[in-house]
């Protein structure tokens, strides 16, 4: 019996490879000549909704051949397990004519003649990171026009199968699925293939990949760009190379092309920063011998003899300063002299980052016909979601037809329910923060008596110290909270944006960003800000300390300062962050593919047709470029905003896009069906987000260098208060700590031992002496630091604000040369349409007008009917 089985299994998969003489990378119909510009496809299941969902299927491919596309269908026989059937899609000629203008895609009408820039005599040292040109430039410059059905002679049409693009094609028939009705149910009309996704009434809505990743396609009329790609762009091994974004943007569309050019600019401009941040921290390592602060904590004869008071309530003891030593000789590292210049160099870095973006940006504008493209053609084209759910009309000034609206008291009711859902998850984010605060407060007691009780401990005491452990500790949990946070946020957000009823898709995305970038803002830089700006600032002294809830004790900073602690918790949070995406991005598409294929690996070839390859693979979702993005600004503000603390954070950074280039390349290229193409000519609402960020880094930097960082009472002490004028910084730890009565403790603070019956403590603050009339109150010095402090803070702002402003005011946001290019352009193509209305007119008044075409009339109809259906 499992013999005639298998004979059985064998006769089906020989008749299926007789039945179908095309390789199983076709990308045409059975005909061979009509490409596949999308696929639908479909389980045929029993369930109790099986009627409607065949009658929806029924009337929606009614209504795409109505439109004019042509379909041809797979029975699930010829699928690989035997369940799913595929509707393939093809957009005939008339059918892209038509929404090619409809869509005013541009398209060549003449070979440009500008002559190329004159090349740089430097560029042969980049030779090695050079692409081919035919990879680099896949196709001709011309000069381009939007397309229009009537003046088709105009344009360089030499084959009408190839004249518009595989992803302009995609992008077309995708237009007409999102907007085509498939019935009415409840008394209102339904269209769109979202909701048919969403239904269930199908499974998948894809444009094909060319080509399996990993060779070239057998047909000759397959260009295999997605094979190129792989082989030139997407192999990590390929790192030092340039990207090939003018294929990106052909294959995947200029959405996809733009975010890539910018990562990829971002990335080089990362280079500049890693590269002094690294000479930064290297003076700080080769200056740590020469550091008096760290000597004279670690000399036996000075921080030996200086005893400290407890750092907790009762469980603590005293402790001798030298025993920070090791930690105090590490926060230099990232606390001296260059720790200023790196913070108002990055601040200057951040604006030549973003003024020669928008350079770059403007260049691809013009490269990519991206000129005359603005984004309000895109505000003109409602969400399909908006139509459906909004039944009031109203006029449009604009093009002044009647469409759907939203009045003004639903809108302002969703509104509110989103705004409070915000604040809600904003304020639980503060919260779990404050948790983790507690829990910082709480375990350091322990952390404490376990290091001093635990003789396994003792070699390394001296560099993990309680203060360290319990930073340690609290970063790592703070970031697993960061992360359980995020994945429920991710929902709420999609949740609360689609209530809202954004009008359009530009409007859609610009909400959800800001949700988004808001709460990932809070939810990342928190304790970050914790640590930065309120760790050790509100402790009070010995006998009248502060107390979070009145149970637990603010924490104090390292007599070294709190600087290490804060690169402590920005380098967990931001590698743990780095790692963690990176796993997501590469690790879990790649295993979710492996496990859905490992059954269709074993298939001979013809079964496993180019259809079910993307079919099997990860959907990309219209939301993919935008979690890219969102990654890549929360990296941007961590090297930032708190980039004074720690000057290696560009070199983890530049690391990481090196890698993120290749990844997110990889994934898209061999793990993710292709995308549906889109237009965008910037990067959108995350500009201003980066302006935004870049604004504020130069406030935490100046508050970090000024408060965080020793260097503010250092220089204090070093032109007002040193006595030693061959050693100034001689003295600086004595200074720095102030003396409290071991007798004046309340009974609340005191510890449970005193071996060695110490009569004073040390603390770190500048505060008169016990024996002073004006005992434990500030200093005058307290007061000279303060106002140096808040003196350098504005005086650093100001010089950078300025610095940064001369510099965007210096460089222009487009190049001459391209604004050039930009007028030549215009002027040219006017002059050829001119010359071709002035032929056309005289045609016509000779021979008279030609009627159009039967299959014209066709897809023209189609169009008029999906407009009156929306």
């Amino acid at each position: 019996q499992q013999s005639g089985r298998k004979y059985n299994l064998f006769l089906k998969r020989r008749l299926r490879i007789d039945k179908r003489h095309q390789s199983k990378d076709s990308i045409f119909f059975r005909d061979g000549v009509r490409r596949i510009d999308f696929v639908l496809s479909y389980v045929d299941d029993l369930n109790k909704e099986w009627e409607k969902k065949l009658e929806r299927r029924k009337e929606f491919e009614s209504n795409l051949q109505k439109a004019g596309l042509e379909l041809e269908t797979e029975d699930k026989k010829e699928s690989e397990d035997g369940k799913i059937f595929f509707v393939k899609i093809h957009a005939p000629w008339e059918v892209l004519i038509t929404y090619a203008e409809v869509l005013n895609i541009k398209v060549p009408i003449k070979e440009n003649d500008i002559p190329p820039t004159v090349e740089n005599p430097l560029d042969c040292m980049l030779f090695p990171l050079r692409l081919p040109e035919k990879v680099m430039h896949p196709e001709p410059d011309y000069f381009t026009a939007p397309f229009s059905k009537d003046k088709q002679e105009l344009y360089l049409i030499d084959d009408e199968s190839t004249f518009f693009s595989p992803s302009v094609r995609n992008r077309i028939v995708n237009y007409i699925l999102t907007r085509c009705p498939y019935g009415t149910e409840e008394g209102k009309k339904k269209f769109g293939i979202k909701r048919l996704l969403n239904n269930g009434t199908y499974t998948a809505a894809y444009p094909l990949h060319d080509c399996q990743y990993w060779k070239k396609a057998s047909d000759p009329n397959c260009d295999s760009e997605r094979y190129t790609l792989y082989m030139e762009w997407a192999r990590f091994l390929r790192f030092y190379k340039e990207q090939p974004l003018d294929l990106i943007r052909k294959y995947y569309g200029e959405k996809i092309g733009i975010y890539f050019a910018w990562l990829g600019f971002y990335t080089e401009m990362l280079f500049l920063a890693a590269v002094v941040g690294l000479i930064c921290f290297l003076y700080g390592l080769f200056t740590m011998d020469e550091n008096m602060s760290s000597k004279e904590i670690c000399h036996p004869a000075i921080g030996g003899e200086i005893i400290m008071c407890p750092l907790c309530d009762r469980d603590c003891e005293y402790w001798r300063l030298n025993t920070t030593c090791e930690s105090s000789q590490y926060s230099h590292l990232f606390d001296n002299v260059a720790t200023l210049f790196f913070a108002i160099f990055m601040g200057i870095w951040v604006t030549l980052f973003l003024e020669f973006w928008k350079r770059r940006q403007a260049r691809l504008k013009y490269e990519w016909d991206l000129v005359d493209f603005e984004e309000e053609q895109q505000q003109l084209q409602l969400r399909p979601e908006y139509e459906v759910k909004c039944t009031q009309k109203k006029r449009n000034p604009v093009t002044q037809e009647m469409e759907p609206y939203l009045p003004l008291t639903s809108q302002a009711v969703r509104f509110c329910i989103s705004g409070a859902t915000v604040l809600f998850w904003v304020s639980l984010i503060i919260a779990s923060m404050i948790a983790v605060i507690v829990y910082r407060l709480a375990v350091y007691a322990a952390f404490a008596s376990l290091m001093e009780n635990t003789q396994t401990l003792q070699p390394i005491s001296g560099l993990l110290t309680p203060q360290l452990a319990t930073s340690v500790t609290a970063s790592c949990l703070n970031f697993l909270i960061i992360m359980i946070l995020n994945f429920f946020y991710e929902r709420i957000a999609i949740w609360i944006t689609d209530m809202e009823i954004p009008r359009t898709h530009m409007e859609y995305e610009n909400r959800l960003t800001m949700k988004m970038f808001l709460f990932q803002f809070v939810n990342y830089y928190s304790s970050c800000f914790y640590v930065a700006f309120f760790k050790g600032k509100f402790v009070g002294y010995p006998g009248a300390y502060t107390y979070m809830f009145n149970r637990w004790r603010n924490e104090e900073c390292d007599p070294a300062g709190c600087l290490i602690e804060l690169t402590t918790q920005l380098t967990i949070v931001m590698a743990g962050k780095q790692i963690w995406g990176n796993i997501q991005e590469a690790i879990v598409p790649w295993i979710c593919n492996w496990w859905g294929r490992r059954k269709a690996r074993s298939n001979p070839e013809n079964l496993y047709s180019r259809w079910e390859q993307d079919h099997d693979l990860q959907t990309f979702g219209a939301l993919g470029l935008f979690y890219e993005y969102l990654e890549m600004v929360i990296q941007f503000g961590f090297i930032t905003l708190f980039v004074a603390s720690f000057p290696l954070a560009p070199l983890l950074a530049l690391m990481n896009n090196i890698l993120e280039i290749r990844v997110d390349s990889w994934k898209l290229t061999t793990q993710y069906r292709r995308p549906v193409a889109a237009k965008a000519h910037s990067i959108g609402v995350w500009q201003e987000i980066l302006n935004g960020v870049a604004i504020l880094s130069v406030v935490t930097n100046a508050f970090i260098v000024a408060f965080t960082s020793d260097m503010i009472p250092r220089l204090v002490y070093y032109y007002a208060y040193s006595e030693n004028e061959d050693s100034p910084m001689s003295g600086y730890i004595n200074n720095s700590l102030s003396v409290f009565l071991i007798s004046d403790f309340p009974e609340r603070n005191e510890p449970n031992e005193n071996p060695e019956n110490f009569v004073i403590c040390r603390y770190r603050d500048y505060r008169y002496p016990p024996e002073h009339e004006r005992k434990y109150l500030h200093t005058m010095q307290f007061w000279h630091i303060l106002a140096a402090k808040l003196a350098f803070i504005i005086i650093m702002e100001h010089v950078v604000f300025i610095v940064k402003f001369f510099v965007a005011w210096m460089i222009p946001d487009v190049p001459a040369d391209v604004k050039a290019k930009i007028k030549r352009e215009k002027y040219l193509t006017q002059k050829i349409l001119h010359e071709y209305e002035l032929e056309k007119l005289k045609e016509r008044l000779c021979q008279g007008d030609k009627r159009a075409t039967e299959k014209e009339f066709i897809a023209t109809e189609g169009r008029m009917e999906l407009s009156r259906a929306m």
